[in-house]
């Protein structure tokens, strides 16, 4: 009994002081990431004071952006939430003071100027920048702010996007590929509605999507059979993606140029690509994406069925050539009008849905969080996807392999049992190989059973 006691003691306590830590952390980084967010809309809302399009700004603001993160803070450089998971495996969630400013700056002037980022990963990573900063003043243990910088970017994500659930769980399960951290989980939704509650306090507006589904019978097999193909489609794109945006940041290292002219170089290419394929690819995107998951189909009917494979080429370049921003949102971009040409060349009625469908499993493929993506569907989408977006999710995530936007992320399962898999390396460096003489077990032991049955009559 008194060891009963003891055991319901300490947890109690232990609850209390998670329950303060993540709320006060939480209503940090809210107020954080909604600074953040303001200044970059308004940035985007003073584009149209320029004399001329906002996007002719774009190669000097990739040479500005290189040179403040390479003299001010080089762990602000790239999509913002590799750095981060890279500091949690490395450095127990140590993150200088000096990425957060230069972090926002820098994602303001790419996205001002139309670089093809995101948001989410300049907010997780001010979210856990805080998070890590505030640890080391009160002192915490290693331990302590290295859960603390976890609980950062969910708690980052789920201020961008609203949706706190599908936030915190991202935080937990893009670390490691097939492991989450239970013992982060209580602290990790606190932080991540705490965030999200402070952010919408004051005054960050979310969008929330009905794409009208409405499902006719209880068992729609023909629906079922589509659902599993779009999500060996959305496999194959994230493939396609994270394989575009790895091969162009080496392209882009191996060339004997100065960085500076590399990253002025990458602008001009991007303006000189969108006199070909139009200035919808430039920013975040977050208006075709709108159009794409509204249930009126004439809406996006002018979307281009290469899309995702655009955006995806803008995106590489910009981060490649020393753009700073986040990955998610045009990973939502490629998603979206993936899903859309897919539902399109289906003839399926509901075109939305498919767009819907390939917002929340690039989502998973890209990053290894079909968990998060599939919460993500039920607080973006409504239950009525929820259970489609399930299946297409896991399916896209198996397809994809062994390979991530986030090199840094740690292998703890294989995908296939046919593979040969070092585990507890991260993606980048771990190595994969087919099972020696696989195929020929099989062969025997579909032999022996003949055998055995050929006794047996």
């Amino acid at each position: 009994m008194k060891k009963h006691a003891i055991e319901q003691t300490t947890i109690f306590m232990s609850i209390l002081k998670w329950l303060a830590l993540s709320s006060g952390m939480g209503i940090i980084i809210g107020a954080s990431v909604t600074l953040f967010l303001k200044i970059l809309q308004l940035s985007e809302t003073s584009q149209h004071y320029l004399p001329f399009n906002y996007y002719y700004m774009l190669p000097f603001a990739l040479l500005a952006t290189v040179w403040l993160v390479k003299k001010y803070a080089p762990d602000a450089e790239g999509h913002g939430t590799e750095k981060v998971i890279e500091a949690i495996h490395k450095k127990s969630g140590k993150i200088e003071i000096e990425v957060i400013p230069v972090k926002l700056l820098a994602t303001v002037l790419t996205v001002f100027s139309g670089g093809s980022v995101g948001k989410e990963g300049p907010g997780a990573q001010i979210g856990a920048g805080m998070a890590s900063v505030i640890s080391d003043f009160l002192h915490f243990s290693k331990a302590d702010r290295k859960k603390l910088v976890i609980c950062g970017i969910g708690a980052g994500f789920a201020s961008v996007f609203g949706t706190p659930i599908a936030g915190a769980i991202f935080g937990l399960e893009v670390l490691v590929v097939g492991l989450i951290r239970y013992d982060v989980l209580l602290p990790s939704f606190i932080a991540g509605f705490a965030a999200f509650s402070t952010a919408q306090f004051l005054g960050v507006e979310y969008t929330y999507f009905d794409v009208n589904f409405v499902q006719h019978v209880e068992l729609d097999l023909p629906l079922i059979i589509e659902v599993i193909l779009a999500g060996l489609f959305f496999g194959m794109v994230s493939d396609i993606t994270i394989t575009t945006l790895k091969r162009t940041s080496r392209l882009v290292q191996k060339i004997p140029l100065n960085i500076y002219v590399k990253a002025f170089s990458g602008g001009i290419i991007l303006i000189l690509l969108s006199s070909i394929f139009g200035e919808q690819y430039f920013g975040l995107g977050l208006g075709t994406i709108d159009n794409i998951l509204q249930p009126n189909p004439t809406i996006s009917q002018d979307i281009p069925w290469y899309s995702f494979l655009i955006k995806t080429v803008f995106t590489s370049i910009t981060l490649g050539v020393g753009g700073s921003g986040g990955i998610v949102t045009p990973i939502f971009f490629i998603g979206a009008t993936s899903g859309h040409w897919f539902g399109v060349f289906a003839g399926d009625n509901h075109i939305a849905f498919f767009g819907a469908l390939g917002f929340i499993s690039v989502l998973a493929g890209t990053t290894n969080a079909p968990i998060a993506a599939t919460f993500m569907a039920m607080e973006l989408f409504g239950l009525e996807v929820a259970h489609y977006a399930a299946l297409s999710v896991v399916i896209s995530f198996v397809m994809t392999g062994h390979r991530s936007v986030f090199a840094s992320q740690i292998l703890a399962m294989k995908k296939s049992s046919m593979l040969k898999i070092e585990m507890g390396e991260d993606i980048a460096h771990a190595s994969i190989d087919i099972k020696d003489n696989y195929f020929d077990k099989i062969r025997d032991r579909i032999q022996q059973k003949r055998e055995e049955r050929n006794k047996k009559n």
